[in-house]
């Protein structure tokens, strides 16, 4: 199936479990359709099984979503209590479309009790009795990938929420709730990582269960006892990769220069954040550092994986939008192992939740890359990686710390063993049924025209409270139109201000200004659609505090020259007040979220 037809799929409300093969584009299909939501007025809750993984997609995990906190059962009582919960209530309740990423790591239990909350709050409401409260449920993920935590501790008690089929088999798709949700499949078949067409036939010979001599051959190519210089390791346990990435950066001259994370927001949200959070909470580098980035770039620059060497440190601090942390030395300059010079500068992290930002963090998107365990590689593509698969003993092992690497030639092999190459017989087999169903689905929508699908995306979109398009304009009209659209499209993508500057080629005094028109037409909300815009709530509060000492000024001694034509106070005067690295771009886009001004 390709993007486009699992996106019309979407976009008529139904239940989807949207999986494929790394590289086959899932996480740009599933924000694809975010953004299309936000276009239509819906926000969707965004969610993921693990905080690793929600952190990449500026979520929650789905255990804080639905108020289940460290719960591995949940009583008559638990239920009551968390259906009880102001928050949980207004969240639950006002959502729409609920997005869970990562369902290979979602248990049968954890996907149940999920099921059960949804359908406690939401009960009165308009389907409220049906699988999830009558929410679109979207699961995102490949079982191929990360198994359950498996929970042992199971009593009657929470059997009435989580009944299982079998007690040993926790993936989700075995729960109860999954079934009665009755997701269609839509199973991605384009590939997108071209590197290594020979690598990616060999990871999708082991998914089919059906690795032949050649392969294996193709592996012992790769057999390499030490690790080269400045290849990441992949280990299973913490305690390795913490020995070994002390150990090498001690062995470097200097001292290290540390770079310390700030966070906002409440305090649970803030740990839970940084408990996801790839980066550490102090950051300790020295030049001739093995780094690997740990966020995407939106310019493309880097990647969550792209790996490389500390080579300097800025002489000068920018002072840029979003800059949280000055340090004397300066940020630091990565030469990729392609060879490119990148300067590290801070990035954020953030929970959103309807829009709001609730908490964030922002470090340097960087981690120490000698060591990486194969866990928090999650979500990673990397350029090279070495690991010991001789002494794999689960299903998958091998699969998933394999499918970390781009291409063979970035792998090495201190050795392997023949269960590295098997996967769970139970995936392997619903494997089979996951292609089989999803080739029934492409072929029912197939059979639908255009305006059939139309009408039932408009359909869907008008039932949950948002709005479809207005129909056919003037083409005057859409010309002077067009060009805001445009930025819209791209702001609601969660783009920064460069990106979008340099995708349309113009300056961002030029994108600022169609975001000052915008929210004067009325047709975006800062607050909930331009959150991971908004400047450090400490430079925020800088800015407010000079725009309020230019309106005490104006309240005592007159308006004078201080407001422009339109009535705002102007921003040089603001700007005087504050030190230069105060941008004018920076006190326009603070200004859209100070509507005092």
């Amino acid at each position: 199936m390709t993007q486009e037809e699992a996106l019309n799929i979407l976009k008529t409300g139904a239940n989807v479990f949207l999986t494929g093969e790394p590289g086959s584009g899932k996480t740009h299909t599933v924000n694809t359709y975010v953004s299309y939501l936000h276009s239509c007025g819906v926000e969707p809750s965004i969610t993921a099984s693990t905080g690793i993984a929600s952190t990449h997609i500026g979520g929650m995990t789905i255990h804080s979503w639905c108020g289940l906190g460290v719960r591995s059962q949940l009583s008559p009582y638990d239920l009551d209590t968390i259906a009880g919960s102001r928050k949980v209530m207004e969240r639950i309740g006002n959502a729409r479309v609920l997005i869970i990423d990562e369902v290979s790591m979602l248990s049968a239990t954890i996907l149940a009790m999920t099921d059960a909350v949804c359908r406690e709050v939401r009960k009165g409401l308009p389907r409220g009795e049906d699988p999830f409260g009558g929410l679109q449920v979207i699961f995102v993920g490949d079982f191929f990938q990360l198994p359950p935590i498996h929970h042992h501790d199971a009593d009657a008690s929470q059997r009435k929420f989580t009944p299982r089929a079998k007690p040993s088999t926790e993936f989700a798709f075995t729960a109860s709730s999954w079934r009665k949700a009755n997701p269609l499949v839509c199973y991605l078949s384009e590939q997108h990582r071209q590197e290594d067409e020979a690598f990616l036939e060999f990871l999708g010979a082991i998914r089919r269960g059906n690795v032949a001599e050649r392969h294996k051959a193709l592996l012992r190519t790769r057999y390499h006892k030490i690790p080269e210089a400045g290849v990441t390791e992949l280990y299973s346990h913490n305690a390795n990769v913490d020995h070994v990435n002390t150990l090498e950066l001690s062995k470097l001259p200097g001292q290290p220069k540390a770079f310390v994370m700030t966070g906002h927001g409440g305090d649970s949200l803030v740990v839970s954040l940084k408990r996801g959070c790839l980066s550490p909470e102090v950051l300790s580098l020295k030049v001739g550092a093995r780094v690997m980035f740990t966020k995407n770039d939106v310019s493309g620059r880097f990647v969550n994986g792209t790996t490389g060497f500390i080579t300097e440190f800025s002489k000068d601090t920018p002072g840029s939008e979003g800059d949280l942390v000055r340090d004397a030395a300066g940020y630091p300059i990565v030469k990729t192992d392609s060879g490119q010079r990148i300067l590290a500068e801070p990035l954020e992290w953030h929970i959103q939740d309807g829009g709001r930002i609730l908490a964030r963090i922002t470090q340097i998107p960087l981690r120490l890359a000698w060591a990486i365990t194969v866990h928090k590689s999650q979500g990673m593509s990397l350029d090279a990686a070495h690991m010991d698969l001789s002494s794999a003993f689960e299903y998958g092992q091998g699969y998933v710390a394999l499918s970390r690497v781009r291409t063979l030639k970035g792998l090495s092999l201190a050795g392997l063993n023949a269960r590295a190459l098997e996967v769970h017989p139970e995936i392997k087999d619903k494997d089979r049924d996951f292609r089989a169903e999803s080739e029934m689905v492409r072929e029912k929508f197939r059979g639908l025209d255009t305006s059939e699908l139309r009408q039932m995306h408009g359909n869907f979109i008008r039932a949950i409270g948002g709005k479809v398009g207005s129909g056919r304009a003037s083409h005057r009209r859409k010309e002077k139109t067009d060009t805001l659209e445009v930025t819209k499209t791209l702001i609601l993508e969660k783009r920064s201000l460069h990106s979008v500057a340099k995708e349309r080629g113009v300056t961002l005094g030029t994108i600022v200004r169609h975001l000052e028109q915008l929210k004067e037409k009325g047709r975006i909300v800062p607050e909930r659609d331009l959150m991971h815009l908004s400047p450090d709530p400490d430079r925020l509060a800088l800015m407010e505090k000079a725009f309020r000492t230019l309106l005490s000024r104006i309240s005592r001694e007159g308006e004078g020259d201080l407001r422009d034509a339109s009535g705002l106070i102007k921003l040089s005067p603001v700007r005087a007040l504050l030190d230069d690295s105060f941008s004018f771009e920076e006190l326009r886009l603070a200004r859209l979220f100070l509507p005092a001004f």
